[in-house]
């Protein structure tokens, strides 16, 4: 028979187990739940790390544009190599292609070329080439007495043995510096176009040019050089001189000159393409203004395939000795 104090006692030892075991179990529950709160914490860091580090990443490639606008959304990588990464706001406005319209085929579109007239139509031009003797006449008197105004004006004795011929000689002088007023293309050109077949360089080099400048009347004098390349027609080779020479015997600037001579071989031959380069000196710049003696001005007008095509530009600029003032 079991003695009670036995039986006490095997009860303290029963809830003293249960106590012990309850106490370790409510310590591992405690350790799990501490672990958890780690692991939690640990990748809500890595996930803060890693947001952290694409947000940079972000930054360094759109300058943080994307921060300013209020998201986070991730451009295209660009390639540093290729292209250096820079503010988008600073990249250059797409410009949209600008269509030719139809029948322009060059930057230097030719005029329509006055047959009958003069090629450029002036306040009176008309009236020289078409005038009589008698208005011919009429026309030398208005210059001699301007001219003989103008030596009057300049401190001049217009009535001294040296130059009481001058009024008249000047006049006479200055209609022969102006005669490209009184021709056109028409009568130079004279029908001198031949079928050849020949598509090859025709070039006419360093044919001499005196004109006037029309800003302050004083000579600038030069070479040009004219080349084309033909459509099977070719033009008599000495035409190419005189329509250069009619341009040049007008008041004129140099820009102008060289491009009028090509335009008008263009209108008339329709060639393949055209090329004219004019170098020169203008004494407007040497007597007065500056007064640079050395100085030269070069000017270029090309049409058709010299404009297109850069090899024929280079060959013709080789040939007639000016390639190196190109580069």
């Amino acid at each position: 028979m079991a003695h009670p104090t036995d039986t006490r006692r095997n009860d303290r030892d029963s809830s003293t187990l249960y106590s012990s075991n309850s106490s370790a179990i409510e310590v591992s529950d405690v350790d799990d739940s501490a672990n958890e709160n780690e692991k939690r914490a640990a990748s809500d860091n890595r996930d803060e790390r890693r947001a952290s580090k694409k947000k940079k990443r972000t930054r360094a490639k759109d300058g943080g544009i994307s921060e300013i606008n209020g998201h986070t959304s991730s451009l295209k990588r660009r390639h540093s190599i290729s292209k250096a990464a820079r503010d988008p706001r600073d990249e250059p406005s797409k410009k949209k292609k600008k269509t030719k319209p139809e029948g322009t085929e060059t930057r230097s579109p030719s005029p329509v070329i006055d047959f009958d007239g003069l090629s450029r139509p002036s306040l009176g031009t008309r009236e020289r080439l078409e005038e009589s003797s008698e208005q011919a006449a009429q026309r030398l008197e208005k210059m001699q007495a301007a001219v003989r105004t103008i030596l009057e004006c300049v401190g001049e004795d217009p009535d001294r043995e040296g130059v009481l011929d001058t009024p008249s000689r000047y006049a006479k002088a200055m209609l022969f510096f102006t005669k490209g007023y009184q021709q056109n293309v028409r009568d130079i050109v004279n029908n001198a176009i031949f079928q050849e077949n020949h598509n090859e360089m025709v070039i006419v080099k360093d044919i001499e040019i005196f004109s006037l400048c029309e800003h302050h009347l004083v000579p600038f004098t030069g070479k040009m050089h004219i080349g084309y390349i033909p459509r099977n027609n070719v033009i008599g080779i000495s035409k190419l001189p005189r329509i250069a020479e009619m341009f040049s015997r007008r008041l004129q600037v140099q820009e102008r000159l060289t491009r009028e001579v090509a335009n008008a071989i263009m209108e008339v031959l329709k060639p393949q393409g055209v090329a004219v380069v004019m170098e020169s000196s203008h004494l407007c710049m040497v007597m007065r203004g500056v007064e640079k003696t050395t100085t030269s001005t070069i000017t270029s007008c090309v049409l058709g395939c010299f404009e297109k095509k850069e090899k024929t530009r280079n060959e013709f600029l080789s040939l007639v000795g000016l390639n190196r003032a190109y580069r």
